[in-house]
This record gives structure tokens, sequence and C-alpha cells, in this order.
């Protein structure tokens, strides 16, 4: 077997791990998640030699530039037209989450695609664009602290989490506000490959290891 076709089969075994964006998504609610599972990695002393076991790549609705809440200008991997299937996806927020929640071509690919991966996750306000493509029903979640009331009114049928700062219900994980997002894909990383990659992973890069899911920040 060639080195090329060695290296397929190790791509086709990874996590197809797709991070949605759009037009004022907010930075850190992507980087932090993207950051995380990139650099993952199964075996410490090859950290240079092997890649992450997520191949992590980002989405958006066209293949246009996607200019950030703070002025960064991106270019996705993919559109929805061609986007890969996936294993995880990650849903940020941001102020562009309000005009995003009326756009029913996301929510559509959103719901479409949620039943196809094993584990869907948002940060931020990410989960109100979930809520809104019909995602949320009968679950636990939470979002930013200021939108958290906001998020109660929107979907009744939503267990609003006022007190965590991530939540895990069953294929579903959620978090508070942007640097949050970092938190809840160790517990992803966590609950793919096991606590000791993720604290490995939370390790180099000297960020502290999630002992608990309490919310960081008093909200009363």
């Amino acid at each position: 077997m060639s080195a090329g076709n060695c290296r397929g089969r190790n791509m086709e075994k990874r996590k197809q791990t797709g991070i949605v964006i759009f037009n004022d998504v907010e930075a850190l609610d992507y980087c932090g998640p993207f950051e995380v599972f990139s650099v993952v990695r199964l075996n410490e002393q090859k950290r240079r030699e092997e890649p992450s076991p997520f191949h992590v790549f980002l989405v958006a609705e066209t293949k246009n530039i996607i200019v950030t809440a703070g002025g960064m200008k991106v270019v996705p991997d993919y559109a929805f037209d061609d986007c890969p299937p996936l294993d995880i996806l990650v849903v940020p927020g941001g102020w562009g989450t309000r005009a995003e929640m009326n756009n029913e071509r996301l929510l559509g690919w959103l719901a479409r695609r949620a039943r196809q991966v094993e584990t869907l996750a948002a940060v931020c306000t990410g989960a109100l664009l979930l809520g809104k493509a019909g995602l949320l029903d009968g679950k636990r979640a939470t979002t930013h602290w200021r939108s958290l009331e906001w998020m109660q009114e929107l979907f009744p049928k939503t267990r609003v989490e006022r007190q965590l700062h991530f939540v895990e219900d069953g294929a579903l994980f959620t978090s508070a506000g942007i640097s949050a997002g970092i938190d809840m894909a160790l517990k992803v990383v966590a609950r793919h490959f096991g606590e000791a990659i993720a604290r490995a992973t939370a390790r180099q890069m000297e960020y502290p290891f999630p002992e608990s899911d309490a919310r960081r920040i008093s909200i009363d």
C-alpha cells in the first residue's frame, strides 16, 4: 500500500468536524473550538508527526469571505452545497445570529445535518440557531448570560440552564458565551477520546481543564 493510500485511510478515520460561520460571528466562538480540536493528539510523543484525530474545517452558506463581529476576514473551506458528511457539527454565536435566526436556508441545513452527526454543539448564542431549527425541544441547554431569558422566551420547551458553563444532553453540547466554547470543546474531546486526551490537550494549550460545569460568572 502506498504512503498516499495510508494517509487517505487515516483521514477517513478522523472525526469530520464542521464549524459553521456567518457574517458578524464572534471570532473566539469558532476559533476557540477550532484550536481545541486541531491541537488534540492521541500520542503526545508524536505531536509533530501525527495529525489531530479531528479534521476540523469551516463551513458557510457560500464560499464568500466572512467578516466577523470584530472585523476579521475569513474564507470558508466549504459551502453548504459541497460540505462533506460530518461527524461533529459546531455552531458559534455572535451578533450575526440575530439575522441568521431568520435565514431559512441555514436553519434547514442545520436541521438536516443535525440528524446525521454524532455530536451537535453550540457556543454562546449559536444555541439560538439550534432552537430556531427545532433542535432544542425537550433538551437542556444554555447560552450567553445576556441571552438566557430571551432563550427561554423563544423556546419554552427547552430547559434553560442558567448556572452552568456548559451543558451535555446526550449528543447535544451547548455552552455559555465566547471563551466557554473552549471548555465545551474539551468536553467533546473527552466524550470521543477520553478525559486523559482532553487534559493533555488543555495542557498543550496552557488552558485550565474544566473541572466543573458551574458558570464562571455570577448572573444575579
